[in-house]
């Protein structure tokens, strides 16, 4: 079964650490030993050949930049302190992804449209004897790059096709362990969005000006990357989704992309702590919970995150790669879901949920 992942930090890897995402994760683990970069990031989950063995056909390509105020080091040169720094780093990743796809047009290409979509999935209906393409959705995580809602257009045109208000607290709203509502200039991004037909995303948004949204954004709402709080007993965070927001986005015909990180699996679990702890059964668990609250299994997916900020040693045991992910089908099996359930979870909720938000041509 294909599988679309609905979120990869791929451009901040490539300029922060120099990941090159033609080769195979085994390869860039082996350049980075005894690298700062395994104490910042990890050893890295993604590559070329992992992507192919895992049959992913589709990820959602972030742009991402963080505020000064949460700057984590000198390393950390994706940020910015003003608006207009915020442009210059966002627009910096998505002149990156446009030279990603036309230096390696035999395994990248941009997903702009519904033609493209469905020629990119055109490449995995074979028998998988030679390389497919995999499709880029392009995605701002955190929208301080737009400086006015004005420069949608340029965006848009540009490749974005998919908008999260924040990451920290915006201008815009509210943001993960930055409480708030959305805001007068918040209101006019959406409205600026859904004139131009972008799809918004209320990860990380705080919960007060996620309902916002979802009462007054009319177009398509999903969760590209968040995890049901329920399951994370004790755990007092706004990063995560209440069963209120999750019935409210399955009403929206939105879907939901649990995050395979340990972090987000179990409350409490930590950077050292034994990965083992924390197994596939944990992600199933997740997946049946918002399958449970929906009442049918189309609206839950996979949002990795993968690299986002962690890598092997943060993901349970049974994941050395992305290719690992295909390990779910028989646990989810188990649990009674068919193989049409199956590959909803692991694709065709994102790629129906594209198909019905996307435009037809440029």
């Amino acid at each position: 079964m294909i599988i679309v992942d609905a979120h990869e930090d791929l451009s901040w890897n490539m300029l922060t650490f120099g990941r090159d995402y033609t080769l195979p994760a085994a390869e860039t683990r082996q350049r980075e030993q005894g690298s700062q970069t395994l104490l910042r990031n990890g050893d890295t989950l993604l590559g070329w050949p992992d992507y192919q063995r895992g049959q992913v056909a589709l990820v959602f390509a972030t742009l991402f930049a963080a505020p000064a105020r949460r700057r984590e080091g000198d390393w950390d040169r994706l940020t910015y302190r003003d608006l207009n720094e915020a442009h210059v780093q966002y627009r910096l990743q998505l002149d990156l992804y446009h030279r990603l796809v036309d230096e390696s047009a035999d395994k990248f290409q941009l997903v702009l449209t519904k033609t493209a979509l469905q020629e990119v999935l055109g490449y995995w209906k074979g028998d998988g004897d030679s390389e497919r393409r995999m499709g880029l959705v392009l995605l701002m995580e955190g929208a301080e790059g737009v400086r006015e809602p004005a420069e949608l257009e340029e965006w848009w045109q540009g490749g974005i096709r998919l908008i999260g208000p924040a990451w920290a607290g915006t201008r815009f709203c509210g943001g993960t362990r930055e409480p708030g509502p959305l805001t007068p200039d918040g209101f006019a991004l959406l409205d600026g969005m859904a004139d131009l037909g972008f799809i918004l995303d209320i990860s990380h948004m705080d919960e007060q000006s996620a309902l916002q949204a979802l009462d007054h954004y009319p177009l398509s709402v999903i969760a590209s990357h968040a995890n049901a709080i329920s399951l994370l007993k004790g755990l007092d965070s706004n990063r995560h989704l209440s069963d209120h927001v999750i019935r409210l986005l399955v009403e929206r015909d939105g879907v939901i992309g649990i995050v395979p990180v340990n972090t987000f699996l179990k409350a409490g679990w930590g950077h050292g702590r034994r990965r083992d702890e924390i197994t596939l059964d944990h992600v199933v668990a997740q997946i049946d919970f918002v399958c449970q609250l929906a009442g049918d299994a189309r609206h839950v997916g996979l949002g990795t995150d993968f690299d986002g900020g962690f890598g092997l040693q943060a993901v349970p045991a049974e994941i050395d790669t992305i290719a690992d992910l295909q390990k779910l089908s028989p646990l989810l099996a188990e649990k009674g879901y068919t193989e049409k359930d199956i590959a909803a979870i692991f694709g065709q909720n994102w790629i129906s949920l594209l198909e019905r938000s996307l435009p037809v041509s440029l």
